[in-house]
């Protein structure tokens, strides 16, 4: 891991600056708490920080670790899969109209929200990572049917993330609408909204460029399950 970049290692960074009271972990490795995500990050690849990763809580479902390089296994743990993430940041959106009534979502509504990222899987989405930022979503009939939220806050920056829309309810501008917001109100805050998408997700890739993001770089997706010799 060869980072120059806060964005580089987004959880290291957020996790030991403006979301410490998230982390979990000691010495070179952090990791967000279990109820917000399975998030991890170190600053090096260096044997100390393999080591305090190893040491950190790891659920069924692995340490998922988003950094500009590959993380090798820790000592007792194996990488379970591997993926090519894209990231991408907006110093601008791009406007468009829009009659969408949408409303911020708060504990009440964390039932729908898990439920919601679960059928879409927009990435890992846990019962309280609604609690690391701001989300906004839309309902109809009382039912949670789009959504998109703030996650990682590395210092000057904010991730738009838990972007998802039912099934039923796509391909009518939710997500685009939903991620203006989001975006909006992070730039208001003299912020850079960044973002996350795999790199075989050309569709998403291509929807973000048109509200005004660009690819930064490419990020490696490592998870990192208990498991081989010590």
């Amino acid at each position: 891991m060869t980072a120059s970049h806060p964005l580089d290692q987004p959880v290291w960074n957020a996790l030991t600056s403006r979301q410490t009271a998230f982390a979990l972990g000691e010495g070179p490795a952090r990791r967000f708490g279990p109820r917000y995500g399975p998030l991890t990050g170190a600053p090096d690849a260096s044997p100390e920080s393999l080591s305090a990763l190893a040491a950190l809580p790891c659920e069924a479902e692995g340490l998922w670790a988003l950094e500009a390089d590959p993380v090798p296994p820790p000592p007792g743990m194996v990488v379970a899969q591997e993926a090519v993430g894209m990231q991408m940041v907006a110093e601008r959106m791009v406007q468009a109209d829009s009659d969408l009534v949408w409303r911020d979502l708060t504990d009440d509504d964390a039932p729908d929200m898990l439920a919601l990222a679960t059928l879409t899987r927009p990435g890992p989405f846990a019962d309280q990572t609604h609690r690391l930022g701001q989300f906004i979503g839309v309902k109809q009939d009382g039912a949670l049917i789009a959504m998109a939220g703030e996650r990682m806050r590395p210092p000057g920056y904010t991730e738009v993330t838990g972007v998802c829309t039912h099934p039923d309810h796509r391909a009518k501008g939710h997500a685009a609408a939903l991620m203006r917001v989001v975006a909006a109100r992070i730039i208001a805050r003299d912020e850079t909204p960044f973002l996350h998408a795999y790199a075989s997700n050309t569709a998403a890739i291509a929807l973000y460029e048109t509200l005004g993001f660009r690819v930064r770089r490419r990020m490696a997706v490592t998870v990192l399950v208990k498991g081989g010799s010590i």
